[in-house]
């Protein structure tokens, strides 16, 4: 038996997983946000563990037996957050998070300081990063940043709570623009730019490597025979691709989640910073992922189920199986910014082409569509890279809904295949990583791609009215920096 662990955004995820790869239970808990003000997005770390202890607490009480048999734990989290820690390993203020754009100043002044910083880390300076955000704790809580002995991502501090070891790996860390992306160790020039070294830093490990085990007192808590191997575990994308088997180059996939990406495998770097394309390291040694990033995805749909008062599911019935025709309505996804192709955290979102004929249907497809011509900008500079995209599955939430998918085929105009339990790759693929830090398994014989339940082709008229709307849709976006 196997655990995969994922600290997300808007919840952790916790599935528990046999030898033959099904999925035998799985528990979550939501997770809360807080924005002190337009722009900042923070979450208190204390509410991860509990959320998380949370899950293993009921799985105890659903599964004892099979939660007895845990060999292996592998962890997947949200990127980029700035957990800071004191002497003592304790919290000093709330993580800021990846959708955060504070520091957009301090991203001008880390490329001015280190000049090296894009050919190094393979990406540009942004304010989703964890590095920027340093920059600006240095400015405007100096007394926090001195105070700071250890930064870690959102994961890493819970593999800090559950082992007592400080210990993150190369894909996670890449989010960091502190890690040399080709030598997948951490760059001493990045991290002499914000002020810090390597004594500030976790022990860097390969995703599917044994990292650390579980305390034994945790390990009894849940009943364990042995406390399990922790694995060095993914960021939630990179988790995400080894979920689907996506671990090798030709193969693409599409994330939405509250955030969305179109990412590639590559077993090069094809760094294209300057557009706004991310290069991480893979959870798979040796491997690289491309991708384009957007801010706000499924949160979207989330958004427009509050601002009318309804669930996402009540928003999505009456839409139907799939578009006849793209709505009369245009929608930009930047609710809280944007990265790719923009890096433009200060843009907001928009409905355009509003009139007093308009319904709730039109709108609500408008928001579909503002998320799939966002990432058809991702896949254009993918392109730009040299990585042409010729089909893609899809994980996440959004993954449920059998509209968006048509949606999104018709606008990417490539076939979007389907998962049955894609939305919950990340914590699936955590655990397939988990397993690979026990067996020592080829990592093709544990990655295997699962199989398609649906696959959903792009209607050739509809794919055109798409792509004549598309650039009227680039023309809405005016960067408000």
């Amino acid at each position: 038996m196997y655990l995969g662990i994922d600290l997300g955004t808007s919840a952790v995820k916790t599935v528990l997983v046999d030898d033959a790869q099904r999925v035998i239970a799985s528990e979550s808990r939501l997770l809360a946000t807080a924005s002190p003000q337009s722009g900042y997005y923070e979450q208190d770390p204390a509410q991860w563990i509990d959320a998380t202890f949370a899950t293993l607490d009921a799985l105890k009480a659903s599964h004892a037996d099979a939660l007895a048999a845990v060999r292996g734990i592998g962890l997947s989290g949200q990127m980029h957050g700035a957990t800071l820690l004191d002497s003592s390993l304790r919290p000093l203020r709330p993580c800021i998070l990846w959708n955060d754009g504070r520091a957009a100043a301090e991203c001008r002044i880390l490329e001015q300081r280190w000049p090296a910083l894009r050919a190094v880390t393979g990406n540009k300076a942004m304010a989703g990063f964890t590095a920027p955000k340093l920059l600006w704790i240095a400015t405007h809580e100096s007394e926090i940043f001195a105070a700071t002995k250890l930064v870690l991502l959102p994961k890493a501090y819970l593999r800090l709570v559950l082992s007592g070891e400080a210990i993150e790996d190369v894909s996670d860390a890449s989010g960091s623009l502190w890690l040399d992306a080709a030598r997948r160790d951490w760059s001493d020039a990045a991290l002499a730019a914000t002020g810090l070294s390597r004594d500030h830093m976790p022990r860097l490990v390969e995703g599917c490597a044994p990292a650390t085990t579980l305390r034994s007192e945790l390990a009894r808590r849940w009943g364990m025979a042995r406390p399990p191997i922790i694995a060095g575990g993914a960021g939630d994308n990179p988790a995400g691709a080894v979920g689907i088997g996506a671990i090798e180059p030709g193969t693409a996939f599409v994330s939405l989640g509250t955030s969305g990406a179109l990412l590639a495998p590559t077993n090069r770097i094809a760094a294209n910073p300057d557009r706004v394309v991310h290069t991480f390291c893979h959870a798979i040694p040796g491997m690289w992922i491309q991708a384009g990033a957007i801010l706000s995805a499924a949160s979207c749909l989330a958004w427009a189920a509050r601002l009318f008062g309804v669930t996402e599911a009540e928003l999505l019935a009456p839409l139907g199986a799939r578009p006849q025709a793209p709505s009369p309505v245009s929608f930009l996804p930047y609710l809280a910014g944007e990265r790719t192709p923009h890096d433009d955290p200060a843009v907001r979102g928009m409905l355009d082409g509003l009139s007093h004929g308009t319904d709730r249907g039109e709108i609500v497809q408008a928001v579909l569509e503002g998320v799939a011509f966002a990432l058809a900008d991702c896949r254009d500079v993918l392109a730009d890279a040299g990585i042409a995209i010729a089909e893609a599955d899809v994980i996440g939430g959004g993954s449920r809904s059998p509209y968006w998918l048509a949606v999104l085929a018709g606008v990417l105009n490539i076939p979007i295949h389907r998962f049955a339990g894609g939305e919950t790759g990340a914590a699936f693929g955590a655990a397939r990583l988990g397993r690979l830090a026990v067996t020592g398994e080829a990592i093709a014989a544990v990655c295997t791609r699962p199989q398609r339940v649906e696959t959903f082709e792009p209607d050739a008229g509809l794919a055109d009215a798409y792509a004549e709307r598309l650039p009227a849709w680039r023309e809405l976006y005016r960067p408000r920096h």
